[in-house]
């Protein structure tokens, strides 16, 4: 590594860095007033964990030696003693954490206005531990989905699976995950279409903005191991996709509503950049365009099931993470460059995309349940309704996002 890739490494770890603490933001300027501090808190709880939890053992377990090894072990350089000197290694470890970091953030959205804070921490300590640094080894660290078309794969001979940047590992397996915490934690006191209302809109523009700033080090962030063949690629789509997704986002509020919001431009980002996570790198730019509007639309029409279904994520998770995870995912199978079923291939790019995309959905969602449930039923993980009502910042952090002091 040069010490122009070694300058993009550390760069591109210090966007993806921020991009916690923007969808802190995002989501802080989404809740009501009594909650920001206590989501901004589960954010920068993860921010903190995680990376302790990473150096120590999760880079280790990120890792496998062979195409069905679950994990690795997570003493084999416990605290990353054996890479002291290697700076290629550590700032390749370190970024990795960074994915690490806001996956397990990500997921707090879904229980916003009603989460006990040392619960939530407990539970991404155990979920990165026994979800996350597991499925990095099967997405990027030599496991079963990287090597599903292998000679000792489920496909032999297929195209290989699709995920650039990591919309399995990343936004199935946070969505996923947040759907599963929604069921267990249940609805809010109050919930019906209309009742809650972002308390502070520019904090939410703030928050997509600074992640689709950072989101520039989470796609293009690892061309630094590439000699950055495909940076122009990858930036150019991470532009387009989200624009798109924006426009598609506001048409299809037009159209239901009457009216196009600014909470729904941030959200149509959000929702572009999450459909272009596993496709940046592989997908024409005018395939990206195409990506972006559709990733809008349909996200926009997914975050009303909540309230057809019946479950609670407050801050639509699912409706952008999963949805948008999965739409990102499967659109290679069919644009993929060279393999996807209408760009030179055919249906086999689609087979190995469902399957991971399934694989990853399905793991996260059952392994998060139990232990959300096992949490619940042993310490409690949500908060009393009377403190919910009362505002969680003051019962559970003692502080108030916007106190107002007379002298």
């Amino acid at each position: 590594m040069d010490t122009g890739e070694l300058a993009w490494a550390v760069t591109a770890t210090a966007l993806v860095i921020l991009m916690t603490p923007g969808v802190a933001f995002f989501y802080g300027g989404l809740v009501k007033a009594k909650s920001v501090v206590s989501m901004m808190m589960m954010s920068f709880g993860a921010l903190g964990l995680i990376s302790v939890l990473w150096i120590l053992y999760g880079a280790n377990m990120s890792v496998v030696d062979s195409t069905w090894g679950f994990a690795g072990n997570p003493f084999s350089d416990f605290g990353l003693m054996g890479l002291t000197s290697d700076n290629e290694g550590l700032i390749g470890t370190i970024f990795a954490a960074t994915f690490a970091i806001i996956t397990t953030a990500l997921i707090s959205g879904a229980i916003a206005d009603r989460a006990k804070f040392g619960s939530w921490m407990i539970f991404a300590g155990l979920w990165a531990t026994v979800v996350y640094f597991p499925a990095a080894a099967w997405v990027f660290g030599g496991g079963w989905i990287i090597n599903m078309t292998a000679e000792d794969g489920l496909f032999p001979g297929l195209p290989g699976v699709i995920d650039y940047a990591g919309g399995t590992l990343v936004h199935i397996n946070a969505g996923a995950a947040a759907l599963a915490l929604a069921l267990v934690l249940g609805k809010r006191v109050v919930f019906e279409k209309g009742a809650h209302k972002p308390h502070n809109v520019p904090l939410v523009l703030l928050g997509a903005s600074l992640l689709w700033f950072g989101w520039f080090g989470f796609n293009a962030g690892a061309e630094f191991l590439n000699d950055m063949a495909l940076v122009g690629l990858i930036v150019t789509n991470t532009v387009g996709a989200t624009a798109a997704a924006i426009l598609g986002w506001l048409i299809v509020e037009k159209v239901k509503d009457g009216k196009a919001t600014s909470v729904g431009a941030g959200s149509g980002a959000i929702a572009g950049l999450v459909a272009i996570t596993p496709a940046c790198a592989n997908v024409a730019p005018g395939w990206a365009l195409l990506l972006g509007v559709i990733a809008g639309v349909v996200c926009a029409l997914a975050i009303e099931l909540k309230f057809k279904l019946g479950f609670d994520d407050s801050l639509d998770v699912v409706g952008l993470h999963l949805v948008g995870g999965l739409v990102g995912t499967l659109y290679l199978g069919f644009f993929a460059i060279d393999t996807g079923l209408f760009t030179g291939g055919n249906a086999e790019q689609l087979l190995v995309q469902f399957v991971a995309a399934a694989g990853m959905l399905v793991y996260s969602f059952v392994v998060s349940y139990i232990l959300g449930l096992a949490i619940e039923k042993t310490i409690g993980f949500r908060i009393k309704n009377e403190d919910e009502v009362a505002g969680v910042d003051t019962v559970v952090h003692g502080e108030e996002g916007y106190a107002i002091v007379n002298d």
